[in-house]
Order: C-alpha cells, then structure tokens, then sequence
C-alpha cells in the first residue's frame, strides 16, 4: 500500500539549499543525484518556465535509480499564455522534449492562471485532445479559480480521469478534496506565507492518515512540497515520509 505514495518537492535546483540540505561543496551538475538518495520523486517545476532540452532530460533520467519518478510541469506558454485555447502546438513541442522520459513519470501537472474561468466546451474539447493523443500519459490540473471547483467541472474531470491537485496554501488558492481520478495529487505551498512557511507535525500527520486511506482504497497518492525558501520543502517531506514509515 506504501508503495502507492509518493512523496518529494516541486523541483531539486534551489541555490539557498546549500549547506542547508545539499552538501556546502556539492556541485549543482550533482544535485539530482543526491535528491534521489532522499526522495523517489519530484516535480520538474522549470519546464513551466522553460523547456528543456532532450539532451538535459536523457541526462536527468540516467542520474535516477529505476524506480525514480518525474512529474513535469505544462509550459506556461499553454496554459497562462494561450489559456488552453489552440493546444496542439504547445502539446506537440512539450511532448517531444519528455517522450524519452515517459516510462519515469508520474501524472503531469497542469497548474491554470487565476484569470482562467471553467468553460464547459472548451474544456472538454482539451480534456478530448489529451485522451485521444496522449494516452499514455496522466494528468493532473491545478486550478487557481473558484469556478472549477463547480460539480460540472468536476465531472468532467472524472470523465477524463484528469486528477484535481489539492492546493494546500492556507486560504490563498481554492480547495477541494474532492477525488477525480486514480490519482490523488497535493501541493503544500505553505500554510500561512506563501512558498516560505513550514508545516505543523498536527496537520502532516492528518494528511498522513488521508494518504494512506486513499491509498488503501486503490489510488495512487503524490504530494509535493513547494514550500522551497528556507528549505522547508525538503524538511517537510522528510517529516511526512517518516509519519508513513518511509524513512
């Protein structure tokens, strides 16, 4: 049942991790390598920014164990840029660049502006294009406005087995728990500061307990800790890998 959960950060490149998490005189080129000794998992959260080159992502792949997995990121040229709309060139260029790394991923997230609304045809046209062309891959949306958490969209969610990310940023983002899919994915952005705030033991060990409920239930369970400043991400994921015996 463990072995459904996933657990690690929203990405491994932070500078003011050093001397904090990676060793002083690591080399950033290392980095990677000595995530994978804490965690299986992480987010590539660069490629909202920036893709990579098939050559950076071939070389991540091989300084993982086997059984590491990635979950990148959607070009934010998609979905903040064109909001969705004209998808296939955007989901041609993204997939390109990951095809090689698809048998080491996870769903891949899709975060939305907070100016994007729900709308019901459009979306199902998207959520058709990601079915009927990318099958082999998952996928999860996080969403930054109310109106997705509406049950219209929620069903559609569910008719196309795209998971809803659950948001934990205190009351910054909109939230729902609400299972979509067979996977259940999480974002701890921080409880009271955006990014820059750690977690108490009382709400990692709540989510511990919904982690393993769901995961005993049949899903698939990825939590990422965004709360990088301060390192509170990798501290935090520690903690919570601890609370479900990982570590």
């Amino acid at each position: 049942m463990k072995e459904r959960i996933h657990v690690g950060t929203s990405g491994w490149s932070y500078k003011h991790w050093k001397a904090v998490f990676y060793p002083q005189g690591l080399s950033a080129t290392k980095w990677l390598p000595f995530y994978a000794e804490h965690f299986s998992t992480t987010e590539i959260n660069g490629s909202f920014y920036r893709l990579p080159s098939e050559e950076t992502v071939q070389k991540w792949t091989g300084q993982v164990p086997d059984d590491f997995l990635f979950c990148p990121k959607m070009s934010r040229y998609l979905t903040h840029m064109k909001k969705l709309n004209d998808p296939e060139e955007p989901l041609e260029r993204f997939f390109s660049v990951f095809e090689t790394m698809q048998k080491k991923m996870g769903p891949v997230l899709i975060q939305l502006p907070a100016v994007l609304r729900f709308h019901h045809d459009a979306t199902e046209r998207f959520y058709a294009l990601l079915q009927e062309r990318y099958r082999r891959y998952q996928f999860v949306m996080e969403v930054r406005h109310e109106s997705w958490l509406q049950e219209m969209s929620l069903t559609l969610m569910a008719k196309y087995n795209i998971g809803l990310v659950i948001s934990q940023s205190g009351n910054f983002f909109p939230y729902s728990e609400m299972v979509t899919a067979k996977n259940i994915y999480v974002r701890f952005h921080g409880p009271a500061e955006l990014y820059a705030s750690a977690y108490s033991d009382e709400a990692l060990q709540s989510f511990a307990r919904k982690f393993l409920t769901w995961a005993g239930e049949g899903h698939n369970v990825w939590a990422y800790f965004n709360n990088d400043i301060g390192a509170h991400a990798v501290r935090d994921a520690e903690r919570l890998l601890r609370l479900l015996g990982q570590k």
